[in-house]
């Protein structure tokens, strides 16, 4: 096993600044994983992106790209041309994060997402919430 940093020991006395949260909060914007993973296949545009992705706004899929962008994780190629293209595609750490965690997630869900769904239905029943009136 490496080295850990100075940084990597501050995390086990402070664990709010621990790099599991900072990977966590990849996935603290509901968009950003539908982002990722719609770009999984290779260069969109961001008209291309909204199509594939649908019910997002233009605003929040831009929101999403400068984020993902801004971590790494989504890269933005202009290209020189009129009228004017932009491209968006995962990093190799976007790939990364696809093909690794998030399609891990995935196959969690297919194995446990009716289980997931029964559990939060009958706590919103038990809650009262399905009661009418």
């Amino acid at each position: 096993m490496g080295r850990m940093s100075e940084r990597g020991r501050h995390c086990e006395e402070l664990v709010a600044d621990c790099r599991i949260r900072a990977a966590t909060d990849l996935f603290a914007h509901t968009w950003d994983p539908v982002v990722l993973a719609a770009l999984r296949l290779g260069p969109r545009r961001r008209r291309e992106l909204r199509v594939a992705i649908g019910g997002i706004s233009d605003k929040v899929l831009t929101e999403a790209l400068h984020r993902l962008c801004g971590h790494g994780l989504v890269d933005r190629r202009a290209f020189a041309q009129a009228p004017p293209r932009v491209e968006y595609t995962l990093t190799s750490l976007g790939q990364s994060l696809v093909d690794g965690p998030m399609k891990a997630l995935g196959d969690w869900t297919l194995e446990h997402g009716d289980e997931l769904l029964d559990a939060q239905e009958r706590r919103r029943l038990d809650a009262g919430e399905g009661v009418v009136s």
